[in-house]
């Protein structure tokens, strides 16, 4: 089982949220467990977020995010500037902004940031675990038959 979905959009604070409860909805559908959920939610939020606080001038962004049977992968793309992630330092434990590579690191397996043309690509990568009986699991096809 591969299930790959892509949005283009705005780079406006109500997306934030719409993607969130996209992704959180497929993956409560294909049977992941609460806490993996919970940890791609944060992760997907605070990506989504800094796109649409840091980068201008760009007008859209883009999610796409794929699941197989053993991770989630999520790729937020922007054309805003970029950054390098070396530059931004690490922010105190009660700093109320600027932790938000921190929290990704912390929750992500792994996590890359890529400049691409004129912005950035931050790519994040899961292990899902999921319930007993999960719909995924049904929908197993082996590697050899792609």
């Amino acid at each position: 089982m591969e299930a790959t979905i892509a949005l283009r959009l705005p780079r406006e604070a109500s997306s934030v949220p719409f993607i969130r409860h996209l992704l959180d909805t497929a993956l409560r559908s294909l049977g992941v467990i609460p806490p993996v959920r919970d940890d791609i939610r944060i992760i997907l939020s605070e990506a989504c977020s800094n796109v649409v606080r840091h980068a201008a001038p760009s007008s859209n962004y883009t999610v796409s995010a794929s699941v197989d049977e053993e991770r989630c992968t999520i790729k937020i793309t922007d054309h805003g500037g970029g950054f390098d992630p070396d530059d931004v330092g690490e922010a105190p434990r009660t700093a109320e902004h600027g932790r938000g590579l921190q929290i990704m690191r912390a929750l992500a397996d792994d996590m890359r940031v890529t400049p691409v043309d004129h912005g950035s690509e931050v790519s994040v990568e899961k292990t899902l675990r999921f319930v007993e009986g999960a719909p995924a699991r049904a929908l197993h096809c082996p590697l050899g038959d792609r």
